[in-house]
């Protein structure tokens, strides 16, 4: 049977920039060894099957894939596929218009507010499920730099400090010196586990304050090792939203709303921007939400 997919690019407002996503439409009926096959052959980073919802009231259940394993929560195939159904069912509006789209997750329910606007990339913003915690624990500094190809004192800044956390994926966050460094990073298989741990999912955030873009409040690269070789991610939405544990602890914005956009990307030529937001109480996290634009790519059908 033809099954109907599209491929877009997420956290960028034009093509061929952000990170590219493909969205197998009708996956019923798919095996779970045939939608890894499939994210195989498309080679993203992730490949998003929609099914049918469990609850009627809801938009769809989706699955995510990258080439190697599921994931039971990634922010570019949520802004992504939110943008790609509200386009379907709403087409170009002629004047700005919002719609919800609701979707299973393993992780849960995630809420998506869409905005359609004339003229402009759609947008997507979604509350992250579940508030950022620790996560698994993190090597010495030396280990640390060491597995990216950095010297010591190129790790940290302020009084930042590596730490791993997780709102649905874990993530180590390291925090180093400035641009410079950040874009000399270049993984190393034999330190990697020592310093990120054993998880299957160690990826890296690096990050640092200096940015491209003025209003940018971080800069940003998400590598990792997939069977041994080093990777890059152009825009992690779901390591931004455990990000905000870091933001959190280490800033320590005052109660009440907070907004930043991190960049990411740029150092593979797929520049990408991530909002996040973030609503502090009595100087905790009381929710936060992950957003961006996605544009639609290219249409299609597997014969499957």
């Amino acid at each position: 049977m033809a099954r109907p997919y599209a491929l877009l690019d997420v956290f960028t407002d034009k093509a061929l920039a952000g990170n590219p996503l493909a969205v197998v439409l009708d996956a019923k009926g798919l095996s779970d060894a045939q939608m890894q096959q499939i994210a195989c052959e498309f080679n993203l980073s992730e490949t998003v099957f929609v099914l049918p919802p469990d609850n009627i009231a809801h938009n769809a259940s989706i699955r995510i894939f990258t080439p190697s394993m599921e994931l039971p929560f990634a922010g570019h195939p949520t802004v992504g596929t939110a943008v790609l159904m509200a386009e379907n069912r709403f087409g170009a509006p002629d004047n700005d218009m919002d719609a919800l789209v609701l979707l299973e997750e393993k992780v849960g329910l995630v809420r998506c507010a869409v905005a359609l606007q004339k003229g402009k990339a759609t947008s997507a913003e979604f509350d992250v499920p579940r508030l950022p915690k620790p996560a698994q624990k993190l090597g010495e500094k030396d280990v640390i730099a060491a597995a990216l190809s950095l010297e010591p004192n190129e790790i940290t800044f302020e009084n930042h400090k590596p730490k791993a956390w997780e709102a649905g994926l874990p993530f180590a966050f390291v925090p180093v010196a400035d641009m410079d460094a950040i874009n000399r990073i270049q993984p190393v298989h034999k330190y990697w586990e020592e310093a990120f741990g054993t998880i299957a999912h160690n990826n890296t955030f690096a990050y640092c304050r200096q940015t491209i873009h003025v209003d940018s409040a971080f800069h940003a690269r998400m590598v990792y090792l997939e069977n041994g070789l080093p990777r890059e991610d152009a825009a992690t939405g779901s390591a931004v939203a455990a990000f905000a544990g870091s933001i959190a602890e280490f800033d320590q914005p005052l109660d009440g709303t907070h907004k930043y956009l991190i960049e990411q990307g740029f150092k593979m030529g797929r520049p990408s921007s991530i909002s996040l937001e973030m609503e502090m109480r009595s100087g905790a996290i009381h929710a936060h939400r992950i957003g961006g634009q996605a544009v639609i790519l290219a249409r299609g059908e597997l014969l499957l």
